[in-house]
């Protein structure tokens, strides 16, 4: 047993905040891959509108607020109200040799359709160096030990 805390070993990288997201793109807050030697989205949906389709993966790119691409094998399969996607989660796992070529910089694109969706998601880090809290993101506002 390790006396490590949770927030030692995992940072919150990066967001896209809870909110009943309408028809369009969404992007997580951008992290810089060379921090994290492994990384894990976990997108969440709560009520679903009766045509609402929702997609998520992530993107890099070589620099920071550069131009976006897929990484391969990094999307989910797309949830929809008809499927009873309601209050689902989907977790996607990346590593840094996963990346495209050049990439580095990376965002998580949530991409609701038809009808709105109540969505978030929250990206985590396993850093390089610990402990990890050193690099949460801007908008992490307390940790409770």
């Amino acid at each position: 047993m390790t006396t490590a805390l949770g927030s030692e070993q995992w940072a919150v990288i990066a967001v896209i905040d809870p909110a009943n997201n309408g028809a369009g793109e969404t992007f997580s807050t951008e992290w810089d891959m060379s921090l994290w030697s492994r990384v894990q989205a976990v997108l969440q949906t709560g009520s679903m509108a009766g045509t609402s389709t929702v997609d998520f993966k992530l993107q890099d790119s070589a620099t920071s607020g550069g131009a976006l691409a897929d990484i391969t094998g990094k999307a989910i399969t797309q949830l929809t109200a008809a499927g009873t996607d309601d209050d689902k989660q989907v977790v996607v796992n990346l590593r840094f040799d996963e990346l495209n070529e050049d990439g580095r910089y990376c965002m998580g694109l949530l991409t609701v359709a038809n009808a709105a969706s109540n969505s978030s998601a929250v990206i985590l880090g396993l850093p390089r160096y610990y402990p990890a809290s050193d690099n949460d993101a801007s908008t992490v506002d307390e940790i409770v030990n």
